[in-house]
């Protein structure tokens, strides 16, 4: 009996790197550029802007679009000038590195984030995270949905020629990464770095999910060799 080995899911931001590159550009970078625009105090054009980015909300496609935001609030700065201003805020978690070392070769691993292409690329090239990464998946910019809907995590499996049984996902937000992919099938774990929640399919951080899969291997293991 052939046991197929699982393809590994990875959310991008708050799961691989820190969120603080993304929290300079949108809670720093856009309101410096707003404030010169109207020529208003720093801490004034950030709460306004703030406040716009909350009417949208996170459900929205234009929360995670750079050059919708830009355009919205009438700067004439390329995109790729401001991410790329802030690109040495841009930290990877210090468990990442070993487990995809660990788990290249051995698993098929894939990208699947919310995060738009323009995020993504900078991310990856800082880093040097792309070398590990077999496919990359960007909701919002390839298939233009949010994580919160099903169709996402069913088109991925599609496209890799799997069945949502046979992917693992791991991710940060716990509606977006954790319910939405296992109400397909998906196993999915929630990534809770602030441990403030517990469960079988919580993880602390990134060595727990290697536990996991050492006891998953032997579970196949135990299945090849069952006569």
């Amino acid at each position: 009996m052939k046991v197929a080995e699982p393809v590994i899911s990875f959310d991008m931001d708050g799961t691989l790197v820190s969120q603080e590159y993304t929290d300079w550009v949108w809670h720093h970078g856009i309101p410096m550029l707003y404030a010169e625009k109207i020529g208003c105090p720093f801490e004034q054009a950030r709460a306004f802007v703030v406040k716009e980015y909350g009417k949208v909300g996170e459900s929205a496609l234009e929360w995670y679009d750079i050059q919708y935001w830009l355009r919205f609030f009438g700067l004439e700065t390329d995109w790729r000038i401001l991410l790329g201003r802030y690109a040495d805020k841009v930290s990877v978690y210090p468990d990442v590195y070993h487990l995809l070392d660990r788990l290249k070769g051995e698993f098929k691993l894939i990208l699947a984030s919310n995060a738009g292409r323009e995020f993504i690329d900078v991310e990856m090239e800082v880093t040097g995270l792309y070398k590990y990464f077999d496919e990359i998946f960007s909701a919002t910019s390839d298939f233009r949905v949010v994580k919160k809907t099903s169709f996402f995590y069913e088109r991925v499996c599609a496209v890799l020629g799997i069945h949502p049984e046979q992917m693992i996902h791991v991710g940060d937000h716990y509606e977006f990464d954790y319910l939405v992919p296992r109400a397909v099938g998906v196993q999915a774990f929630h990534l809770n770095r602030s441990a403030s929640q517990d469960g079988e399919f919580v993880l602390r951080d990134l060595r727990e999910l290697e536990k996991w899969l050492c006891l998953s291997v032997q579970k196949r293991a135990d299945v090849l060799l069952d006569p």
